[in-house]
């Protein structure tokens, strides 16, 4: 072994990130404990402060910190008749940096995965129907990924809100701005014709 087990240790917890693997976790680590003054203590204050800090909203499940409620659902100006349902918390966060969406989220605990065994208990209907009709909610937009996890649950959202008279919608998809038809796979291209305007 070439370092001590506590650096080995935390290499190990570090390759479990995503996107990262042992080798990049190795760069990772030499370069922390390279840089403890300027890197490594600062970070270890902030993170046992997200520790302390951060929960999980009741209403709408954002990570935040917050004493009731997050940010977004305590934010009087923000439209309080449409509820956008998320895959995850990095998807409320992408939308957010759009600025393109001022109303509520429902950020759900995963897809529909009958492989994966991930069941319509991770979506937490319940909840959102109780806030539909607590808020006077108007309009449910689905905005998860495109894939079949995605849109398998798209169907059951939409499904298990079929008798209410709530305008669901999803978001569109097709054509990303500068792409060019050739280089298009065959989804994209069908998800476009079909999905015209």
């Amino acid at each position: 072994m070439l370092m001590g087990p506590d650096i080995e240790t935390l290499i190990q917890k570090i390759s479990r990130l995503p996107g990262l693997g042992p080798r990049s976790a190795r760069r990772i680590v030499i370069h922390l404990i390279k840089n403890r003054e300027q890197i490594l203590f600062p970070m270890l204050t902030s993170m046992d402060n997200v520790l302390k800090n951060v929960k999980v909203c009741p209403i709408c499940s954002n990570i935040d910190t917050f004493t009731d409620m997050c940010s977004i659902c305590s934010d009087s100006k923000r439209r309080g008749d449409v509820i956008c349902v998320v895959e995850s918390v990095a998807d409320l966060w992408a939308i957010e940096r759009t600025s393109c969406f001022s109303g509520r989220y429902h950020v759900l605990k995963g897809l529909l995965s009958s492989i994966d065994g991930q069941g319509p208990e991770l979506l937490m209907l319940d909840k959102l129907q109780k806030r539909c009709k607590e808020n006077s909610i108007t309009e449910i937009i689905i905005a998860l990924s495109a894939n079949v996890e995605g849109q398998t649950t798209n169907h059951y959202i939409r499904n298990f809100f079929k008798r209410s008279s709530l305008l669901i919608t999803s978001l569109a998809q097709g054509i990303p701005i500068g792409g060019e038809l050739d280089y298009l796979d065959d989804g994209t291209l069908f998800a476009a014709f079909s999905a015209r305007g």
